[in-house]
């Protein structure tokens, strides 16, 4: 999920978003360059959309020249101004600074995520050194700290709204945060370890994003097929005669491509190789290995944390979460691990009983797991997903998905056609509210291509404020669904709608904003509170509401049969040791390596001996390996807190039996009740009491166990 304004993205510090500011021409060695037409506000419907059709990739190292001129002007303004220092001359005016950096940075990061091709690559290595000074600009100007210093301590905080209270107090902590309070030289050594860190990040998200483009699994024997479903072969076809090879397969090296193999191919070789191909991206020992990159970005975050007066980088980065603490994660994780490696050996151990009854001769390996998973959900449950998935056509989910925002929320979506995208691949769509009021714009881009990124995520273009006027917010959801033949459906999983309905929480988080401030819009929140909307979005998937609607047959259009839905939900808790397992192992490597105080660290070395320590099974692999654990090492926007999901899952868990005590996800009562107390408010609130507003207490973490199917005690 991308929903940080640009320095909360980069360095978690002072929040921008766009408008309209006047242009302005920059200097560069005494040279005057022409104005980039990206730089200019956005114009057109909804208070102006982003200019695509605009975008010259060879103009952004310029234009972000430019653009961090101007804004640097601005800062600059703020903190030189010669009244006295207000909220609302200080930081408010913050609020409104950096807005046409903030534009051209969301061009440029949906074309570094989306289309990263050509020049991108080198451009991104040559732009995010230069934000990063930047920011670090902003953070070590004593005179602005000390205008937002003088605002924190004087009477007028007092008479502020509980906001515009916890705006301030935001800003002045996350200015401490980094560095604003370090001496001269410190201050110098710290941009330069956060300049080196930009760097670093991008080299590794570049690796990655090499690998998975570049190792292919390619197969030229139909026989090797068998077991696949006639949707997966033919999206593995079509993939093939995109990259120039008809007449044979081609297994790209994502997960949506690699998990229905391992799920469903009866060729074990074929499943190993996949494997292996998938889980090596980033650890190849060649040229694109980001073993190296990994030490030496811990060894530039422990040193940061202790100029900072952290003992370890995961104190600094927990401090304003709901966690606090790493002890509080780790109190958390544990408390769920040892149940689920306890279940990962049960579910083995049918898996190993299966294989025994075939005559396979084999013992149960990392690529063995999913495949027989599913022979025992077959047998356990009846339930056969290559029976599901023909009643899940993407088309009929993103409905599905727009018509219980409507009767929770009363959001309306319109298609729109005729404003610029940045593929032919993306849609828009008009948000509007049950009253007609325009709220938004949702950007749908679904599939799969060369120089996207793997994953889903959710985006925001613009965030929704009213400081001056209202603004509307600008969100997007992108995924790499695999297309299949012109003219077919697009089936996916039943785990891949899940994930689509998750993504769309966070974007349905943004789209019923209703805050004044930009960095407290939407998804702006903690950490760790960010994934709680979008996980209790995944419970409206399995409503019947939603199957008999939009769980449809591609080919006779018939609602998916009961039998089949109570099926599903009979084997809810099935395979949730691998779920837990291969998600914690990650989460726990994470908290480890942020809190280690080891001056060197080999990355591989390190994974191998925590998982021996923690008593990682070996017949499943961490979700996230580390050389290509994004997350962590392409930002440092989830280092130190991967263990979030698990922490909003709790919430979550708690939450979502909220609306079975109403009996119905449609209750409106409890509906709005999570729109005022979670949705529409943002970060103006403590996380922890708009969750106590929605449910009227503190969470019980029982409930997470309980949805996992763990004992309670």
């Amino acid at each position: 999920m991308r929903g940080f304004h640009l320095f909360q993205r980069l360095l978690l510090i002072a929040a921008v978003c766009p408008a309209t500011i006047q242009s302005v021409n920059a200097v560069d060695n005494g040279v005057e360059q022409p104005m980039s037409a990206m730089l200019e506000p956005w114009t057109g419907p909804f208070g102006g959309v982003p200019p695509w059709n605009l975008v010259r990739q060879e103009e952004f190292v310029a234009a972000f020249d430019q653009a961090i001129d101007q804004a640097q002007q601005e800062i600059d303004a703020i903190a030189n101004n010669p009244e006295p220092p207000t909220f609302e001359n200080t930081i408010v005016a913050l609020e409104q600074a950096g807005r046409t950096l903030e534009r051209l940075d969301t061009l440029f990061s949906v074309h570094s995520s989306n289309l990263n091709l050509g020049p991108i690559p080198d451009i991104e290595r040559a732009v995010s050194p230069k934000l990063a000074e930047h920011a670090d600009k902003i953070t070590q100007n004593e005179k602005l700290f000390a205008r937002i210093e003088a605002v924190f301590q004087s009477d007028e905080k007092s008479k502020l709204t509980l906001a515009q209270q916890r705006l301030l107090d935001d800003r002045y902590r996350n200015f401490v945060r980094k560095g604003a309070k370090l001496e001269p030289d410190a201050k110098k050594k710290l941009s330069q370890i956060n300049m080196r860190l930009a760097s670093l990040f991008t080299d590794f998200s570049q690796n990655v994003l090499h690998d998975e483009q570049s190792y292919v699994t390619w197969i030229d024997d139909a026989a090797r097929l068998k077991g696949l479903p006639d949707s997966v072969v033919a999206a593995m076809a079509s993939a093939a005669k995109e990259r120039g090879k008809p007449g044979q397969w081609a297994v790209t090296n994502t997960r949506s491509s690699m998990d229905p193999v391992l799920t469903y191919a009866d060729d074990r070789p074929l499943r190993e190789e996949v494997w292996r191909t998938y889980y090596n991206r980033g650890d190849n020992g060649d040229a694109h290995d980001n073993n190296t990159l990994i030490a030496e970005i811990l060894k530039l975050r422990r040193t940061r944390a202790n100029m900072l007066g952290y003992p370890t980088h995961a104190h600094w980065r927990l401090e304003g979460t709901m966690a606090k603490t790493p002890q509080a994660t780790m109190d958390l994780m544990m408390q769920v691990w040892p149940k689920a490696v306890a279940r990962v050996h049960e579910e083995v151990a049918d898996m190993q009983k299966i294989a025994d009854e075939e005559g396979a001769k084999i013992k149960i390996e990392p690529w063995d797991y999913r495949y027989y998973a599913e022979k025992v959900r077959k047998a356990k449950y009846d339930l056969d997903f290559n029976e599901v998935k023909p009643y899940l056509q993407l088309e009929k989910l993103r409905e599905g998905m727009m018509w219980a925002a409507g009767e929770l929320f009363g959001l309306q979506f319109k298609e729109t056609t005729d404003l610029p995208v940045f593929h032919p691949d993306v849609r828009v769509w008009e948000v509007n509210d049950a009253d007609g009021n325009h709220v938004g714009l949702w950007y749908f881009d679904p599939y799969a291509r060369e120089g996207k990124r793997s994953g889903a995520w959710m985006s925001a273009y613009r965030a929704q404020e009213n400081i001056d006027q209202p603004i509307t917010t600008i969100v997007s959801n992108n995924s790499n669904f695999v297309k299949g033949a012109p003219g077919e459906p697009v089936l996916i999983s039943w785990d891949d709608a899940v994930t689509l309905f998750h993504e769309f929480g966070h974007a349905l988080h943004g789209l019923c904003s209703n805050v004044q401030y930009p960095s407290q819009s939407g998804t702006s929140v903690a950490r760790d509170y960010v994934e709680f909307p979008s996980q209790l979005l995944e419970h409206w998937l399995d409503t019947p509401e939603v199957l008999s609607r939009y769980c449809v047959h591609h080919q006779t259009g018939e609602a998916m049969p009961q039998e089949l839905a109570d099926k599903i939900a009979n084997a809810a808790t099935f395979n949730q040791g691998f779920g837990t397992v291969e998600y914690l192992a990650s989460a726990l490597i994470d908290m480890k390596l942020h809190t280690s105080d080891r001056d060197e660290i080999d990355p591989d070395a390190f994974e191998r001996e925590t998982l021996k320590e923690i008593g990682m099974p070996d017949e499943l692999p961490m979700r996230h390996r580390t050389p290509h654990f994004q997350h962590i090492f392409a930002s440092d926007s989830y280092s130190a807190g991967y263990y979030s999901y698990l922490w909003s899952d709790a919430l979550t868990a708690d939450a979502a039996e909220v609306f079975d005590e109403a009996g119905s996800y449609y209750d409106e009562a409890t509906a709005k009740r999570l729109y005022d107390s979670v949705l529409s408010v943002g970060d103006t609130i403590d996380p922890a009491d708009g969750f106590r507003a929605f449910r009227g207490r503190d969470v019980d973490t029982s409930a997470l166990l309980r949805k996992r199917g763990f004992p309670t005690k």
